[in-house]
């Protein structure tokens, strides 16, 4: 009676092949190594800042940089835990860290509304520039993210896709930001926090499509 069970799973055994399992610690390094790619081509096209190393950048300029390494490597450790298949992965470090780059913007916009002066004034003739070369350095830490996730099989696609697109958006502006020569609170706080908030929704609108099992 049990014959033909017996044979069907033998049947099924037979084509089935050994698949190496995934480990965090791989997809760590490939994000480290996409975001090494992107530092390296933003050097070579467009050059480094100087006063990086002597230290003659202003306090906002390496305040906005160090949260967006930190958002960075929160958000890339919890988009790369999440393409395992478990219930109850802690987020918590990622989402404390969106929290310290948001207050960012928000001082910028309070440190120019109470004297009655017009948002515009955020507006800078490089805004969009950087803007728009920060979502650009993001694309190869995205793509590698999403290449890892649908490798995966994330529980939660729109979380596992928001937090990709949230360390690729801060890897990216990360990059590019170490060649801007705008160091004040109003650029940085805003036009180098814009591009983590772009990547992040195109995280979440764009990859629970590609990473759905």
């Amino acid at each position: 009676m049990n014959q033909p069970h017996a044979a069907l799973i033998a049947e099924l055994a037979e084509t089935l092949e050994p698949v190496r399992a995934m480990k965090a610690r791989d997809g760590i390094m490939l994000v480290a190594l996409a975001a090494a790619v992107t530092v390296l081509a933003v050097w070579l096209a467009v050059g480094i800042r100087e006063g990086i190393t002597t230290g003659s950048a202003s306090p906002f300029f390496f305040i906005t940089n160090g949260l967006l390494l930190v958002l960075a490597m929160a958000a890339t450790a919890v988009a790369v835990a999440l393409a395992g298949p478990s219930i109850g992965r802690r987020t918590d470090a990622a989402t404390w860290a969106i929290a310290m780059v948001g207050i960012l913007p928000l001082t910028a916009l309070a440190s120019a509304l109470p004297f009655g002066e017009s948002v515009s004034l955020l507006i800078d003739p490089h805004s969009f520039y950087c803007l728009v070369s920060a979502v650009a350095a993001s694309l190869l830490s995205f793509a590698v993210l999403a290449a890892w996730l649908r490798r995966g099989a994330p529980v939660s696609t729109p979380a596992a896709g928001l937090f990709a697109g949230v360390a690729a958006g801060a890897i990216g502006s990360f990059a590019y930001g170490l060649s801007c020569q705008i160091d004040t609170l109003a650029h940085l706080g805003v036009w180098h926090v814009l591009p983590v908030l772009v990547a992040g929704l195109a995280g979440l609108l764009l990859l629970p499509r590609i990473i759905r099992w």
